[in-house]
């Protein structure tokens, strides 16, 4: 279960990937060790899948971004051809959709030429693809492979389950301490029973004296 330091922990790395464990440590004022365990932790279960360089296309001269839809000619739950787009150095993403077409695939390119080159030669070559059907990309106004971490745990009332123990925690703690006075006031005999029953009369009579005097 990711609990709401590990959640601190991805968002900080979703900002920087190359943040020093000595940084993450002092923004969840932990020891450092203790966030490197936890960073070990979140790879070995596949939370944290890989480290990438985020680069801009256009400084390599990518400029065109395109979707692409994709129709195929396989059978049943045959994922051949996503299979060998995805292999293009091209093509981004590949999503198996729902629908009449059964591919969404993401490319970038430098042109107009080189996309029409790249869907005629790559896309054509395997001969499984039926359909094209493509959009491109005008101008792009937000982009990010940043998950909505604090969104989705909302969204399943994570924040919740986690208060739930905490409460439940805090009412034993409290159900203990009551029997452990319990548990001394009876060992310590009926002289210390009168005793307390007697305080408790004197409480009562000077709570009675404040009411009558705030009266007056």
């Amino acid at each position: 279960m990711i609990d709401s330091t590990d959640r601190e922990i991805l968002k900080i790395l979703q900002q920087n990937a190359r943040v020093s464990n000595a940084e993450i440590a002092r923004q969840v004022r932990m020891a450092p060790s203790a966030i490197l365990e936890r960073i070990r932790k979140l790879e070995a279960r596949g939370v944290i899948k890989g480290y990438e360089v985020r680069i801009d296309p256009e400084a390599l001269g990518l400029n065109l971004l395109a979707y692409i839809l994709v129709r195929t000619k396989d059978f049943g739950g045959e994922l051949r051809t996503g299979e060998a787009l995805a292999r293009i150095e091209e093509v981004q993403e590949v999503h198996h959709i729902a629908g009449e077409d059964c591919y969404l695939v993401k490319a970038r390119v430098r042109d107009a030429r080189t996309l029409g080159r790249l869907l005629r030669e790559r896309f054509a070559s395997g001969g499984g693809i039926s359909n094209t059907r493509t959009t491109i990309v005008l101008e792009t106004l937000h982009e990010t492979t940043r998950l909505p971490i604090d969104a989705a745990l909302l969204e399943l009332g994570t924040h919740g389950s986690e208060a739930a123990p905490d409460a439940a925690a805090d009412a034993t703690a409290d159900a203990a301490a009551a029997d452990v006075a319990a548990a001394a006031l009876a060992a310590s005999g009926p002289a210390a029973s009168a005793a307390a029953r007697e305080a408790a009369g004197l409480d009562q009579l000077a709570a009675l004296a404040a009411e009558t005097l705030h009266e007056r």
